[in-house]
């Protein structure tokens, strides 16, 4: 599939780059979307939620009242979880929330992930570009002349550029990565995905495998 190819002022250069339909026109795969979205935010969790149980509890270990007679269920400490200022039962404890993925089914997924986009005419390719310092004033007038001001765009780079990564740094909804870094959530994520041109070879090689 031929899309045109963009410069820094919104315009069309006259070229057009071609979109591998192996890669972004392929019939979504959406439980393996599914899957790496939610390893993807599983990987993001701290686990390092605690709460006291009653063995961590400090407080007496008299026994509160006699086992039988009162009328109400026998009770042998006040740091039980049905007393105030007792543990908690089953309360969470530090932990890894990390699982496997295969990387076909991720693969899988950022193809899928890249179909959907394509579909929803939510991709532009755009030329090469650079800075000469980090300006977030200069990257500000690239969004513009893109009409993308009050949009999420993900710009994908070819490779490490420190001055447009540093650009965007201070702006919510603009966010730069390189095309290794590239996954199923920040793609879905995005209203619109910027591939600039350096990036599309990479990115077709490393779906392709």
């Amino acid at each position: 599939m031929k899309i045109a190819v963009l410069d820094i002022n919104g315009k069309d250069t006259g070229r057009k780059a071609d979109l591998s339909k192996n890669v972004y026109a392929i019939e979504p795969n959406n439980h393996a979307v599914y899957l790496d979205v939610k390893q993807y935010l599983a990987n993001q969790r701290q686990g390092t939620h605690k709460a006291k149980e009653r063995a961590e509890i400090v407080g007496s270990t008299r026994k509160i009242k006699k086992q039988k007679g009162t009328g109400t269920a026998r009770a042998g400490s006040i740091k039980s979880g049905i007393f105030r200022g007792g543990g908690r039962m089953f309360g969470p404890r530090p932990r890894n929330y990390s699982f496997k993925l295969n990387k076909n089914v991720k693969r899988l997924a950022r193809k899928s992930a890249l179909s959907i986009k394509a579909s929803e005419k939510a991709i532009t390719v755009l030329e090469d570009f650079s800075f000469d310092a980090p300006k977030t004033k200069e990257f500000t007038a690239i969004l513009k002349a893109l009409n993308l001001e009050n949009k999420k765009s993900l710009f994908v780079l070819g490779g490490s550029n420190n001055n447009v990564y540093l650009s965007s740094r201070n702006l919510k909804r603009a966010e730069v990565i390189i095309n290794s870094e590239l996954s199923t959530y920040k793609i879905l994520n995005a209203n619109q995905l910027i591939l600039v041109e350096s990036s599309l070879e990479e990115i077709e090689l490393n779906l392709s495998k």
